[in-house]
């Protein structure tokens, strides 16, 4: 008899539940009638999300210590499950998000199929415990991010950024599986215990593999200079999955990052923290210098994630349990925030058909005053102002920073956010400060009905956005029980 490995099919579960529904969804997809698959599947999907929500939150509060599963090729931890957390959020508002998309819906059952897929891809990928399974749950969920951005052949852009980003992110997966062969010919090993086990800190080849695992998980966070697929695929794409892009993938990519540099790299930190603190700079100055002259609102905001990469970089460039909870604290208000922002910019198409410029958010405020003020907010808390979690977690990055004795590093940062709060307050100014002369007419037959379903989940992104604030100390405790489970 073969003997067979103990599962922990509870640590599983939050995988298993987005599997069942992507499976449940494409059999909606081929047996579901007509005129009522969009509402089966996008069921089955949120329901799948809310599922694997409720599975990581029971999951955290049981994995007070961490340990491996499958033969410790995954990780049960506080971290993967506050992560997962944050993913499946990020995938019940996307989906909410999508609903009211206008699109061909001749594959709508397979959109939603493939959206819960890719976060189980997610999910599965910041459990990783060695780089064989980092690889394959890293392709699991780009597989299915690369057909969602094409899922809707009558939008050439979609074509074009699906193209794109299948290029550029085959060539980072490549970078990122040549690394891991490297790292591997150096030690021996592939799970990251075993690598910093090894003891070949000061070894040529493996300083040449962690490299190229920097540089590919760089392309997955949107960080300079590996950013060049992120303007054209954040505009291209349909803006529901470009929310849930902005905020799952950069979520999982710089979690799994501070994990594998932590934990399979400790003798070489002194090299890995002053490549991720150039790096940081180079996305906190392009980020921001390019979103300068920006007129589409989506290429602002893509530019704009290229710059917030820079500052969780610097979080995880710290080496510390205080940059480690400052990433992870951050990491929950900038998903709402960019969920949010997408939500409203996606609003302002459905409205008037076109991209959403600068220009044509003219008196967008006072015409809807809820989703106007929620742009605002979220614009403020991208920029780091007092009331929001964008605040406090620039705050907490900084004195990562800080307390590492790289007061340039805060300084850069500081100067970065000055910049940004000129595009950031620009389009607030768009939207409430216009002259009466820039405002458009409404068009003939009066304005849009209003989306119940994108208004709930903005206003839930709102409620984060301010919430995380006010509710500093319960998350800092979560950020600090989660980063507890790497070997500080």
């Amino acid at each position: 008899m073969i003997p067979t490995p103990h599962i922990d099919w509870f640590a599983l579960a939050p995988v298993n539940s987005l599997l069942a529904a992507t499976g449940l969804a494409l059999l909606c997809a081929v047996l579901a009638p007509a005129r009522s698959r969009k509402a089966v599947t996008a069921t089955l999907c949120g329901l799948g999300y809310a599922t694997a929500l409720g599975f990581a939150v029971a999951l955290y509060v049981k994995s007070a210590h961490g340990h491996g599963v499958v033969v410790d090729a995954f990780r049960r931890d506080r971290l993967a499950e506050l992560t997962a957390i944050i993913v499946a959020g990020s995938g019940i508002l996307a989906t909410v998000v999508s609903y009211r998309e206008r699109w061909r819906e001749d594959h709508i059952g397979e959109y939603y199929a493939l959206l819960a897929a890719a976060g189980a891809g997610m999910i599965f990928f910041v459990g990783a415990n060695n780089l064989l399974t980092l690889f394959l749950a890293l392709e699991w969920f780009s597989i299915s991010l690369y057909i969602l951005c094409a899922i809707d052949r009558d939008r050439l852009s979609g074509l074009e950024a699906a193209l794109k980003y299948l290029i550029i992110g085959g060539f980072g997966s490549a970078v990122l599986l040549f690394g891991s062969a490297l790292v591997y010919g150096a030690t021996g090993a592939i799970d990251f215990p075993g690598i910093a086990a090894a003891g070949h800190e000061h070894d040529a080849l493996l300083l040449f593999g962690l490299a190229m695992i920097i540089a590919g998980l760089a392309f997955k966070a949107s960080a300079a200079p590996f950013h060049m697929w992120t303007p054209d695929v954040y505009e291209g794409a349909p803006t529901p999955l470009t929310a849930f892009m902005a905020a799952a993938t950069k979520t999982v990519a710089l979690v799994v990052m501070l994990r594998i540099l932590v934990t399979a790299f400790p003798g070489d930190a002194y090299v890995w923290t002053r490549a991720l603190a150039v790096i940081a700079v180079f996305s906190l100055v392009i980020g921001n210098l390019a979103a300068l002259v920006q007129k589409g609102v989506k290429r602002m905001l893509a530019y704009s994630s290229i710059s917030h990469a820079g500052f969780m970089l610097i979080a995880v460039a710290s080496s510390s349990s205080l940059g480690a909870r400052a990433l992870l604290y951050y990491l929950i208000p900038y998903a709402a925030m960019s969920i949010g922002s997408f939500a409203v910019v996606a609003a302002r198409e459905r409205e008037l058909g076109v991209p959403v410029t600068f220009a044509n958010m003219a008196g967008f405020g006072w015409e809807r005053p809820l989703l106007g003020i929620s742009m605002w907010t979220f614009m403020l808390g991208f920029a780091g102002f007092p009331l929001t979690g964008g605040f406090v977690g620039k705050f907490y990055v900084f004195a990562a920073a800080y307390r590492h004795g790289w007061t340039w590093l805060v300084i850069v940062g500081v100067l970065a956010t000055l910049v940004s709060l000129y595009y950031y307050l620009g389009l607030v100014r768009a939207m409430f400060m216009r002259r009466t002369e820039d405002l458009q007419l409404a068009p003939i037959g009066g304005s849009p009905p209003r989306d119940a379903l994108l208004q709930t989940a903005v206003v839930a992104c709102l409620v984060v956005t301010v919430g995380s604030f006010f509710a500093v100390q319960p998350l800092i405790d979560l950020a600090k029980h989660a980063a507890s489970s790497l070997p500080f």
